[in-house]
């Protein structure tokens, strides 16, 4: 195997099967001297962590047609943003996006750096950001390394080290592949490889263009790349959502600006703890006095923990409280729009 070989053999499959999304310059057209717009490719790369492409896509929409420009979403309420964001989850990623679309508006005229170095330097943006934009946007030649690009090094490599101790290896081996030539495709080439052939479970070998190259494969086993360590158990948490309605309205709350779901519009909660609340306990703890009744609970599972919330009802008016029409409780992080279709009976 030979690293030009490899590349030869990735960017010609590329060519011939890449995916066409929203905000991607397709091989034909870079080829011909078409750019990828930065705040397209930064705005994608931020929602396309920890979410799928058609998860991701509609959010994508309705961003760019609202907001076409990175200097019109710098210029938006971040009530509106973090709104618009609701369902995508991970809701810092929204706090990150408008620091680093403000910064870019007001100490770069709108204009995205184009080198990595640049672009690292802007707030909430990381390494595999950074690196991913200016590949795709700018066709810098950098070490674009994601999940799916782990999975492919590891499988290719035949890597024994399990991840997360594996992951220094799993970049070196990525960069060595890095050129000068085409570094925008070969960046999408290998995500586009992990996500639709390379996949995570029932890898489609058959239809790989690297077969001849796969170490794994040779093995016999190539599913079981790369490694992993057991997971840790995550702690399991207990709180009470409040579900307080005046006629066709129900009272919310914005959310501290810092910490899980900061600035983001949620049902009043009682704090989140290692163990249940009594009944005394989650009406003392309620936002106002009424007659709470109970209507069951809900299950949720955060990245680092899982969630128990207990529902509580009531019918009264409050003041301090936002209040808002059922109709727009969709744009609710999904935990506290769960709890609202239970505790109102899906009648939203």
């Amino acid at each position: 195997m030979t690293p030009q070989a490899l590349r030869a053999a990735l960017l010609a499959w590329y060519d011939a099967n890449a995916r066409d999304l929203a905000w991607r310059v397709g091989p034909v057209d870079g080829r011909a001297g078409v750019r990828a717009d930065p705040y397209r490719v930064w705005l994608s790369e931020v929602m396309l962590q920890q979410t799928t492409v058609p998860h991701a896509t509609p959010y994508f929409l309705k961003f760019t047609a609202r907001w076409p420009t990175v200097s019109d979403l710098a210029a938006e309420e971040d009530g509106e943003v973090m709104a618009a964001w609701a369902g995508l989850g991970y809701y810092a990623r929204a706090r990150n996006l408008l620091a680093c679309a403000r910064a870019v508006a007001s100490d770069h005229g709108g204009v995205f750096p184009d080198t990595e170095e640049g672009l690292r330097a802007l707030p909430g943006l990381g390494p595999y950001t950074a690196a991913a934009v200016a590949a795709i946007a700018f066709d810098r030649p950098t070490n674009v390394v994601d999940g799916n690009v782990e999975r492919v090094m590891a499988r290719l490599f035949a890597v024994e080290t399990a991840l997360p101790d594996a992951k220094p290896e799993l970049k070196r081996l990525a960069e060595a592949l890095v050129r000068d030539e085409r570094p925008g495709d070969w960046a999408q080439a290998l995500m586009d490889l992990g996500a639709t052939v390379c996949r995570p479970k029932g890898p489609l070998c058959d239809r790989c263009p690297l077969t001849e190259f796969c170490a794994g494969l040779a093995g016999g086993e190539p599913e079981t790349y790369p490694r992993r360590t057991a997971r840790a158990v995550r702690p399991h948490r207990h709180g009470v959502a409040y579900i307080l309605t005046w006629g066709n309205e129900v009272a919310l709350v914005r959310r501290p600006p810092k910490g899980l779901l900061g600035g983001m519009l949620a049902l009043p909660t009682s704090d989140w703890r290692g163990f249940a609340w009594s009944d005394e306990e989650a009406l003392h703890a309620a936002p106002v006095g009424a007659d709470w009744r109970p209507m069951g609970e809900v299950e949720h599972g955060f990245t680092h923990f899982t969630l128990t919330l207990r529902l509580l009802r009531a019918e009264g008016d409050a003041e301090g409280l936002i209040w808002t029409p059922r109709s727009g409780l969709d744009a609710l992080p999904s935990v506290f729009l769960k709890a609202a279709r239970a505790g109102l009976g899906n009648l939203l």
